[in-house]
């Protein structure tokens, strides 16, 4: 079970990852002269929803991942920290920032006001997401897929 749910939520991160930059760079592009079409509504709300089943995933694998330790001295360990403080903590914050991203969206009236909550909501979750990715560069034992 946890080889299964940690490579759907390696595979869910491209998508993850890859629609909040779509909804970021589709922000930016737009934010001066766009009109807000259903389709960036759909846009952002499947960004919305692929961050919230990665969430999801994640918080399973948190309670019962061997990466995860409270064990005396993890915090010595850059890999029990990353995993059992960083990376959550991050990405906890970054999804709350895409939730509030999204809602403050949908009460906005005006679509250049609608495009610069994404842009900053979304864009602000895009930088803690990179930044708390187990990338395989940084040797905290993580693949990339």
């Amino acid at each position: 079970m946890y080889n299964g749910l940690l490579h759907a939520h390696s595979a869910i991160r491209w998508v993850a990852l890859i629609l909040i930059i779509y909804s970021v760079f589709n922000a930016l592009m737009k934010r001066k002269s766009g009109d807000f079409t259903d389709g960036d509504r759909k846009l952002t709300l499947f960004t919305l929803i692929s961050a919230h089943v990665q969430g999801l995933l994640g918080l399973v694998l948190y309670f019962i991942s061997p990466k995860v330790s409270f064990a005396e001295g993890f915090m010595k360990d850059s890999v029990l920290r990353f995993y059992a403080m960083e990376h959550i903590l991050l990405m906890v914050i970054a999804l709350v920032l895409i939730t509030m991203g999204y809602s403050k969206m949908k009460k906005s009236t005006e679509s250049s006001d609608k495009f610069k909550r994404i842009l900053i909501f979304y864009g602000i979750a895009l930088l803690l997401i990179i930044a708390a990715i187990p990338w395989p560069f940084r040797d905290l034992g993580a693949a990339w897929f």
